[in-house]
């Protein structure tokens, strides 16, 4: 027992093997020697396992903790700012979906900026990074007066707390059965949402959101559900941009189901309705909300296929059109038809109205959509058989573009 407290005493000041040295050349000889240099040997060896295996241990942490340096860096990297709820929040959650689902919001934020800004270089994006006192934040990514784009935002927020008693109204009337407790309602929502008003007259605007929604009812059963959708505004009719653009929504629908494309596209044409002017925001796209069949899983991975759909639906067509020619009387009819899209976002838009009926909301983001500039004149009507007649004849009767 003395070689062997000797010997750690040893491991202390030196290598293992020093403290066997010490530890044998102090034993005397004899039996009693031999039985001190045997414990001590096992001591050594005690020591030396314990040795190798906190050396490896200690190998692993650090490997680990590289890796997630790396991960971390490689994460900050692809996107505009740090998530929401951290990153590595989201890694310890990253099966589960509300960290999936805050994952592709970012990273669908991310390609649309970058894709974005290479058509714009001389401009480039504000990144601001907020918070909700009453629950979570968000980045706001807003580039403004480019030129190509005169203003291009792209939000993400994951806001979380109790839904107000106007926002709970809302939802009921679209055939929600919210039971709350003491009048109170926890929910989760999170979304990218996006609206590009180029300059360029010949170069459509376009709109796209995706979003999750949850509530914890009275009982503690939560009510989930999705929507979201991507659509095209044009000021003058091109039809090959038109084809394109509603074909590669169909592609990313039918990779789920033939059904979806045709019934989100007629949602799309319906929702985006101004009725007071007879006729429609855009030339459509796909639109749908409160979508919670057949599972989770299922309705997530279609939502993925839809904003991965973003990008290539609509920079090819900014691509082709960024540099065209205008006339100042062109320009003038871009601006009234702005005037339509306010329109419809103040009076019509659900998520406008949702943001405004929620306490702590971010204002400046919410009305992030409205274009820098618009026009209104009084009793404006387009000559027959002109351009601008060619546009509002697709937008008060629809068309079908991929059949």
């Amino acid at each position: 027992m003395a070689a062997a407290a000797r010997l750690f005493r040893g491991a202390a000041r030196g290598p293992p093997a020093l403290a066997l040295a010490r530890a044998l050349g102090s034993t005397p000889p004899g039996p009693a020697g031999r039985g001190g240099r045997r414990a001590a040997l096992a001591a050594a060896g005690a020591l030396g396992g314990l040795g190798l295996a906190l050396g490896l241990w200690r190998r692993q942490v650090a490997l680990a903790a590289a890796r997630e340096d790396e991960e971390e860096k490689e994460l900050r990297q692809r996107f505009m700012a740090p998530p929401v709820s951290g990153l590595r929040e989201l890694r310890r959650r990253r099966r589960e979906l509300r960290s999936r689902m805050e994952l592709l919001i970012m990273e669908t934020q991310a390609e649309m900026c970058r894709a974005l800004a290479a058509l714009d270089p001389g401009a480039s994006f504000v990144v601001d990074s907020w918070e909700r006192k009453e629950g979570g934040g968000g980045i706001s990514c807003v580039l403004q007066d480019g030129e190509v784009f005169e203003k291009a935002g792209v939000n993400v927020s994951v806001v979380s707390g109790l839904l107000s008693e106007e926002a709970a109204r809302q939802m009921r009337s679209r055939g929600k059965s919210l039971k709350a407790k003491d009048g109170k309602l926890p929910f989760c929502a999170m979304g990218v949402s996006s609206v590009i008003h180029p300059k360029n007259p010949h170069v459509p605007t376009m709109h796209f959101n995706y979003r999750y929604f949850e509530i914890e009812e009275a009982d503690g059963t939560k009510q989930w559900w999705f929507g979201g959708g991507t659509d095209l505004t044009p000021t003058y009719l091109n039809e090959e941009d038109a084809v394109h653009f509603h074909k590669t929504l169909k592609e990313a629908c039918d990779k789920h189901d033939l059904k979806l494309y045709p019934k989100y596209k007629k949602w799309c044409d319906d929702y985006f309705y101004i009725k007071h002017r007879g006729e429609r925001r855009g030339i459509g796209g796909i639109f749908f909300d409160d979508l919670d069949s057949p599972s989770k899983e299922e309705v997530f991975q279609f939502v993925k296929s839809c904003a991965k759909a973003v990008v290539p639906c609509y920079i090819p067509i900014v691509k082709k059109h960024c540099h065209d020619s205008f006339t100042p009387e062109e320009k003038l009819w871009q601006q009234l038809r702005r005037g339509r899209y306010v329109e419809f976002n103040l009076l019509y838009d659900r998520g406008t109205k949702f943001g405004l009926l929620t306490p702590g909301s971010r204002i400046e983001s919410i009305l992030m959509s409205l274009p820098l500039t618009a026009r209104w004149e009084y009793m404006h009507n387009p000559p027959e058989s002109s351009k601008e007649a060619e546009i509002l004849e697709v937008l008060r009767n629809p068309k079908d573009w991929v059949h």
